[in-house]
């Protein structure tokens, strides 16, 4: 029994890797090598690195991603666990009403709303800005954040809550003092699965972030890819490039993602 459940998992996890794997080997190909995207290359290269970095000016992509993940990510967390403490510790109709409409949103697909949402942010003068493109990640994250967060808050003991009030703290101060540092699994998990989300971005960034010097990496990349040329050997080397950041981020964080993910996930 034991070997056939290290059998499934093995299984499993070379299944996860074979995509890992084709990208490696599509990145490190030469560029005359036609072989089989199965066929790991011998003679490898750095070019596509090189040719990405430069053609799809990954230096200021990667700038880019970066102002809009982290300010978005910020305002994420922030608004988030500060919208979530009231909607779990207070459960009146009216908050009960506040949390599902924010719930129901999980199932509302982006792409329903693009052409209402391209107009406004027209409008508004948004086109090619960093905070059109953040005030757009923070409204579609925050569902998943308030259920994250809600479900979590709720596994916190209210005793706590009373020995603030008791020793003279508002509610700001019990939030802020008591509640807020016990939340450190399911912030780290929402930082990872909204970072993610964010930084990986393509559907909202193509429409919104038009011009070269404000463009992410995935739109970047996406100029490798058209009618004109196929370097899918320089797409491969930029998805290399990209993934790192939020790689060294979810290893950093990982001892806290599942604990979290999974005790707000219940608990909601």
């Amino acid at each position: 029994m034991k070997t056939l459940k290290y059998s499934v998992l093995t299984l499993m996890g070379s299944l996860h890797l074979i995509p890992f794997y084709i990208l490696l080997s599509m990145a490190l190909k030469p560029s005359d090598d036609t072989s089989s995207k199965w066929i790991f290359p011998i003679d490898m290269t750095m070019d596509n690195f090189s040719n990405a970095w430069n053609q799809a000016h990954l230096s200021q992509a990667l700038m880019n991603n970066f102002i809009i993940t982290v300010c978005s990510v910020v305002l994420i967390v922030f608004i988030g666990a500060l919208a979530s403490y009231p909607l779990s510790r207070f459960p009146t109709k009216w908050n009960q009403f506040i949390y599902l409409l924010c719930i129901s949103c999980l199932i509302v697909p982006a792409l329903t709303i693009l052409v209402p949402l391209y107009s406004m942010i027209v409008d508004l003068g948004g086109i090619n800005t960093y905070w059109a493109a953040i005030l757009t990640q923070v409204t579609f994250q925050l569902p998943l954040t308030i259920f994250l967060f809600t479900g979590f808050i709720s596994s916190v003991p209210r005793e706590l809550d009373e020995a603030g009030l008791i020793d003279g703290c508002n509610k700001f101060a019990i939030f802020f003092r008591i509640i807020l540092p016990l939340l450190k699994p399911i912030t780290a998990t929402v930082i990872i699965l909204t970072g993610l989300n964010v930084w990986n971005d393509y559907q909202f960034s193509i429409f919104f972030l038009q011009r070269v010097s404000v463009q992410t990496i995935p739109v970047a990349l996406s100029q490798f890819i058209s009618q004109f040329q196929n370097q899918i050997s320089w797409v491969a080397a930029g998805c290399v490039i990209g993934m790192l950041p939020v790689t060294v981020l979810y290893l950093f964080l990982q001892k806290y993602f599942i604990r979290g993910l999974a005790d707000g996930a219940v608990k909601g």
